[in-house]
């Protein structure tokens, strides 16, 4: 099989799903939208060293995490965006409840970015505690950290709003 076939193929599959956790991450539709582009062009330039049958899925969310860092950096030297309503693909269905408006989705984006981001590997994309040290390369625990404080807050958050 070719290259872009095997590409096409293995890591296409996973666009909306990466899409959903880069708007999750930055809230904006535009940015969410580079950083899916910027990753997956990363990844197609770099799929040589990719080994077929591994975890493909934690490989891309580790180059999506690489390049919201490198945006990150950069961000402080570009003039801010204004998010287009309407942009950008969908999101999968099991996702729909952390897309829309909403206490959770609210809730979530309230987290400091840290927690957010650990939370919603872990409870949306559902990914293993050892992949999102890999990931976030930081140790299994800091992981285990971040999710709990991260949840303590939802839970918090969620209370306060339903008060």
């Amino acid at each position: 099989m070719s290259r872009e076939r095997s590409f096409e193929a293995e890591a296409l599959p996973l666009l909306k799903a990466l899409y959903g956790t880069a708007h999750r991450l930055t809230r904006n539709a535009s940015d969410a939208e580079d950083l899916v582009q910027e990753t997956y062009l990363r990844a197609y330039r770099s799929f040589d060293r990719y080994t077929p049958g591994t975890n493909i899925r934690a490989w891309l969310y580790t180059i999506l995490h690489r390049v919201r860092a490198d945006f990150g950096r950069k961000a402080g030297r570009s003039p801010d965006t204004v998010e287009l309503d309407g942009d950008g693909p969908g999101v999968d269905g099991g996702q729909e409840a952390f897309a829309v408006g909403g206490d959770i989705s609210r809730a979530l984006e309230a987290l400091p970015d840290p927690y957010r981001t650990a939370v919603v590997l872990r409870d949306v994309e559902e990914l293993s505690y050892e992949e999102i040290a890999t990931i976030l390369s930081v140790p299994i625990g800091t992981v285990m950290s971040r999710i709990h404080r991260g949840r303590a807050f939802l839970r918090s958050a969620l209370r306060g709003t339903k008060t």
